[in-house]
């Protein structure tokens, strides 16, 4: 069963979350963590995994939230950004490597299984069908950028395309969704 969201102006939800009250990080979690949980579970494709994550997340926006600056963007960009470094992150790092060669194929079957349930999470926002409006090869760069935590040189190399292309379809998408979402 899910929580009730709480209908709060972002200002006063900002405003709550720089004054470390509660509140408002109760707030945040429960009108948040779905859609965080959702792009977490896309890049780390563990579910245990994804809620250490989804924790370290959540501590580095309680303690960081003064760095967020309203006129740079929306609340939820900032922490969507903060969710998404922290399981690039833990990908990247050598613990969850050895990790990953450990695990047994029953493990990597029960992932499979269960990212449907996530996925939902994320359309429930609408942001799948935002992405599929994209070209087809802007598409597959953000697939690889934004979900599955690639470099863009990552990206470059697993297409065999220039950097500068992968650049320039990253720019096009993110000018096309800024006019979409508006």
């Amino acid at each position: 069963m899910s929580k009730r969201k709480t209908v709060i102006a972002e200002e006063s939800l900002v405003t709550l979350l720089k004054n470390k009250d509660q509140r408002g990080f109760s707030i945040l979690y429960d009108n948040y963590s779905a859609a965080l949980y959702g792009v977490i579970i896309k890049i780390v494709r563990s579910e245990e995994v994804a809620a250490d994550v989804m924790q370290d997340a959540f501590v580095k926006i309680w303690k960081n939230i003064e760095g967020y600056d309203t006129s740079k963007g929306a609340l939820f960009t900032w922490i969507l950004n903060v969710a998404r470094n922290t399981a690039i992150d833990k990908l990247r790092s050598q613990e969850f490597q050895n990790t990953q060669r450990n695990q047994d194929l029953d493990a990597h079957i029960h992932v499979i299984d269960s990212q449907g349930g996530s996925e939902l999470e994320v359309d429930a926002m609408g942001l799948s069908k935002v992405v599929e409006q994209l070209k087809p090869e802007q598409k597959q760069v953000i697939d690889l950028l934004y979900f599955k935590g690639y470099t863009q040189e990552e990206v470059s190399k697993e297409y065999g395309i220039p950097l500068g292309t992968v650049k320039t379809r990253v720019k096009a998408a993110i000018t096309f969704l800024r006019k979409y979402i508006k």
